[in-house]
């Protein structure tokens, strides 16, 4: 089994930047598509971005231009860089990883435990 597990979140003013991460702990086989979901108060969990492993980027309607999904593949990494924070952004946000972990599995879907983002206006 891997554990996912997320870092960077925190408390920032309304038109703040954060920079979540998100690292396995363990090396894995194959690492697939890498994901940002993110869980509003009130709302169901939603997709914020989504980054194959070719480097192919696309996001939720609602971010605008204000995040970027990237990922280091020798690190086996992901990061989602957030500018312009608003309120309505605060949640808990989540990473997810198609991946294999060995030779002998199959590509599952992992998710890490969550990170919290506030942002206050």
């Amino acid at each position: 089994q891997v554990q996912l597990v997320e870092s960077g979140g925190g408390s920032v003013q309304a038109g703040g930047s954060l920079t979540l991460s998100c690292a396995a702990s363990r090396r894995i086989f194959r690492i697939d598509d890498m994901a940002w979901y993110r869980q509003v108060p009130g709302k169901p969990r939603e997709l914020v971005a989504t980054i194959t492993s070719g480097d192919m980027a696309s996001y939720g309607d609602f971010v605008k231009g204000r995040f970027t999904i990237s990922r280091d593949n020798a690190k086996q990494m992901e990061y989602l860089h957030m500018n312009s924070l608003k309120p309505e952004d605060t949640g808990v946000y989540y990473c997810n990883w198609r991946l294999q972990l060995n030779i002998l599995t199959n590509l599952q879907g992992y998710w890490g435990q969550g990170t919290q983002v506030t942002v206050s206006s």
